[in-house]
């Protein structure tokens, strides 16, 4: 993923390069997962419900007081 994002080392990144360019069913997986990507980044994001946001804090809430 780090590879996919851009944010691996310049180590990985170039042994990661050479991989891909050695093996073609790598090749065809980081394609894809750079198609998946592309996709989920079109997605417009919702906000959660506030009945979510309640639950989480109440839940948080009553985790805290057990501490």
């Amino acid at each position: 993923m780090q590879y996919l994002y851009g944010e691996a080392s310049p180590i990985l990144q170039l042994a990661i390069d050479n991989a891909i360019k050695e093996d073609a069913d790598l090749q065809k997986e980081i394609k894809t997962l750079q198609r998946t990507i592309k996709q989920l980044d079109k997605l417009e994001q919702q906000s959660p419900s506030q009945k979510s946001i309640d639950a989480i804090l109440n839940y948080a809430k009553q985790t805290q007081k057990k501490k």
